[in-house]
């Protein structure tokens, strides 16, 4: 509860201000740039989570490997995560920063999850029919998981349209067993 809280207002607040600032895209690809930079390089990530390392060497290793890559406003937010102890949620208020962005832009993120590898067709098709159904424009991940035997399991947000012959048949098994 506390992360998607923290989360969630770091994450408003960051959008607030390159809004205002109208640099929502670059601020975006920043910190695209620190998060994958933080999770791909483990020694730093330690560093930064180290209860021994002070505030002001953690701000001063982060000045140094992000010097000239990311905005005064990016840096200044990281700093204060640190100078906050949020450090920990950087992914997560990232993740949080980019659904309010996705928001804004009518861009829903939409997961597809097939029993086999779909054709660049199919996932077009599938695509547009999400897009039609949303009346947003559709950022598909395409999964595959063959236990479902056949069909899709739609994921959008906290909503599931499972139409997988796996669910087909337990329900009918649930079916089954009721009146038998």
């Amino acid at each position: 509860m506390l992360k998607g809280a923290v989360s969630s207002r770091y994450a408003e607040a960051l959008y607030n201000v390159v809004v205002a600032q109208k640099i929502i895209d670059q601020a975006e690809e920043e910190m695209k740039l620190v998060v994958s930079t933080i999770e791909s390089v483990d020694e730093l990530r330690k560093i930064l989570e180290h209860p021994l390392i002070t505030i002001e060497e953690k701000k001063d290793i982060v000045a140094e490997i992000f010097k000239n890559k990311i905005s005064a406003i990016i840096l200044n937010f990281l700093y204060l995560l640190i100078d906050n102890y949020r450090q920990f949620f950087l992914k997560d208020i990232f993740l949080a920063f980019v659904e309010l962005v996705n928001s804004a832009r009518k861009i829903i993120q939409a997961e597809v999850t097939s029993a086999v590898d779909l054709n660049e067709t199919e996932k077009e098709k599938l695509s547009g029919v999400i897009q039609s159904f949303t009346g947003k424009k559709v950022e598909p991940v395409f999964k595959v998981d063959s236990s479902i035997i056949g069909g899709v399991i739609l994921r959008i947000g906290d909503k599931v349209i499972d139409g997988s012959i796996k669910s087909k048949l337990n329900s009918l098994r649930e079916h089954l067993v009721q009146i038998g």
